[in-house]
């Protein structure tokens, strides 16, 4: 009897212990904090990792320390105030994160016919969307937008072997205005990287996201509870839980532009933070959001801010032809009224 008791009470406390796990496995974790002037959020299932918030955070600085352009001893900053006119190569290989914005943001660029443009800063700075001071354009100054113009362009910096051979080049500009700008996508390149270190660590059902750029692992406990991204209502007064859709995201990263947020008005006339590299205005469109939908979140966020730029019907043609890619674009009709757009990939989601 005695044997049959202990065994049973072994039998118990190892039942016990597998419920505990089982609830502790299925339990989703959090952090949060700030980088790149917005908020992060990680979500994860599983039992609480001491310090991960620590080693996240760690990530991020070491990121910004490369590609920020609010920060003057990052490397980008250096190179864009004439510190480093020229990058070695061995300066290069010691920042993989400035070399990987880099070669994606040419990629893109090269995709979108230049619609997506890296060295679009000296506009950037000038309408008051960087990392100058901040100040409205009371007076367009038509000349001033040229001469930048004259520092904006692909062919402004040597790129080429960059791409092919990163261990035997150095960066190299025509200019001394002409600076980088890499905003468009360091964001989603950070959700990326902090969804890399979680699976270093052996999680598997993630939820990143960075001021609204996501990207979503696995579950949240069960594979019928798929983590769900919002987009939002893209209107100036819409606060940030209005959502125009929520679809499910597994396995993939979303990233949404728009000028609906980031913008400012003078004398009636708004100017919004999407600037046409082409023309060296802001762009107008009625094209008020793109959410991009990719398998990594760098991806979109370059994707995206270009359509913003192409407006809806090229943005549209754009995306539809990308193997990998699906986009929901919104945009207002003639009559004022908000109107959506997706691709056929983007419509499944939709439709869950």
């Amino acid at each position: 009897m005695k044997t049959n008791f202990y065994t049973l009470f072994l039998s118990l406390l190892l039942l016990a212990g597998c419920r505990h796990k089982n609830l502790s496995e299925t339990k989703v974790q959090h952090i949060q904090g700030e980088t790149m002037g917005t908020y992060y959020k990680v979500s994860y299932l599983g039992e609480e990792i001491t310090n991960l918030k620590t080693s996240v955070d760690s990530l991020l600085v070491a990121l910004n320390l490369e590609v920020s352009t609010y920060i003057p001893e990052a490397l980008i900053s250096r190179f864009n105030h004439g510190d480093l006119p020229a990058i070695e190569a061995e300066t290069l290989q010691a920042a993989p994160h400035f070399l990987a914005n880099l070669k994606l943001s040419l990629k893109i660029a090269q995709i979108t016919g230049g619609n997506f443009n890296p060295t679009i800063m000296p506009l950037v700075n000038y309408w008051g969307f960087g990392y100058t001071p901040k100040h409205p354009v009371t007076a367009v100054d038509s000349a001033t937008v040229d001469s930048l113009m004259t520092f904006v362009g692909l062919d402004k910096i040597d790129y080429d072997s960059v791409i092919h051979s990163p261990s035997a080049i150095q960066l190299d500009k025509a200019f001394a205005g002409t600076q980088l700008d890499f905003s468009a996508i360091a964001k989603g390149y950070g959700v990326d990287l902090v969804a890399a270190y979680l699976r270093q660590r052996g999680i598997r059902n993630y939820f990143v996201d960075i001021g609204g750029e996501v990207v979503a692992a696995g579950n949240k406990g069960a594979s019928d509870q798929p983590w769900r991204v919002g987009i939002a209502v893209p209107k100036e007064d819409a606060s940030p839980n209005d959502l125009q859709v929520a679809i499910p995201l597994v396995d993939k990263a979303v990233a949404t532009s728009g000028n609906y947020r980031n913008y400012y008005e003078v004398k009636g006339q708004k100017f919004s933070h999407t600037i046409n590299p082409f023309t060296g205005y802001p762009e107008r469109s009625n094209l008020l959001s793109a959410s991009i939908l990719a398998d990594d979140c760098a991806t979109a966020d370059g994707f995206a801010t270009a359509c913003m730029v192409l407006g809806l019907d090229k943005a549209y043609a754009l995306i539809e032809a990308q193997a990998g890619l699906e986009g929901y674009f919104i945009y207002s009709d003639d009559e004022g009224q908000l109107r959506s757009k997706a691709t056929k990939g983007f419509a499944v989601l939709l439709a869950d």
